[in-house]
């Protein structure tokens, strides 16, 4: 876990903490409030993720939520809405730690969403000045690659197919699987997917072939109860809720308690 005193090293251990953590945990935020960001941030998880893909902040720019839950000394992760690479460029832009990429079906779509996120020579991110203090000058390019995460979405049956390939893609720090998408995809309900541990399951392979390329094995649980499931699979790295759903706990969990101890 980040601490508000480490918050200047922030990105340069992004990567370093997805080599090392044996279980990093985290929330997605879902919402499009920076003081909620800012304030799930401060409770502990290892990194916060910004869905620009299907939370409140598709279409918008994530400056304001980034520099939130940076300024609680967590990782800011954004989830881009397509491995499109002027989506990651604005997402780093703005000094996101890293990018969740979806719908990465192929090695080839591995290597486009590694080169959007690294400057040349190792890929083919664009710099751009309108950050003004925020935005790496030529002698951070190097640091700059070396710390910024890109993982990728394994969420259909064909990217399963070809989970070894992506997995071997130079540059992809981790898979991070879609579990909801590949149970659709798959005709199956979520639980079903999810407990299935038999040799070729789905999520085992995913696993497997994370370690054996030595990258993370990430995954979206959205409760306790599935990222334990996921967690007994072997994934390291896990959004074990959302943001919108700790807020509906606590509230809820608050009134039921009012009604107890006032009544």
């Amino acid at each position: 876990m980040t601490h508000p005193e480490d918050h200047v090293n922030q990105t340069a251990g992004m990567r370093a903490h997805l080599r090392s953590s044996a279980l990093s945990t985290g929330v997605w935020g879902n919402l499009l409030d920076p003081r909620v960001a800012h304030a799930i941030a401060r409770a502990d998880f290892d990194w916060v993720c910004i869905d620009q893909q299907h939370g409140y902040a598709a279409g918008h720019d994530a400056l304001d939520l980034v520099a939130a839950v940076r300024a609680a000394g967590t990782h800011a992760l954004v989830r881009v809405a397509w491995n499109r690479p002027e989506a990651i460029g604005r997402a780093l832009d703005v000094q996101a730690d890293g990018v969740i990429v979806p719908m990465v079906q192929s090695a080839a779509e591995a290597r486009a969403a590694v080169a959007a996120t690294r400057y040349a020579p190792e890929g083919r991110r664009s710099w751009g000045g309108t950050r003004g203090s925020v935005a790496p000058t030529a002698n951070d390019v190097v640091a700059t690659n070396a710390s910024t995460a890109c993982l990728v979405m394994v969420e259909t049956p064909d990217a399963v197919e070809q989970v070894d390939e992506i997995a071997a893609v130079e540059g992809v720090d981790g898979i991070f699987l879609g579990p909801f998408d590949l149970s659709i995809a798959y005709g199956l309900p979520i639980q079903e997917l999810i407990d299935d541990r038999g040799t070729r399951s789905p999520l085992g392979r995913v696993v497997a072939a994370c370690r054996r390329n030595r990258i993370t094995a990430g995954a979206y649980g959205g409760t306790l109860d599935r990222a334990a499931a996921l967690r007994a699979h072997g994934f390291t790295m896990l959004a074990v809720t959302s943001d919108d759903a700790l807020v509906a706990q606590a509230g809820a969990a608050t009134a039921a308690e009012a009604r107890t101890r006032l009544a």
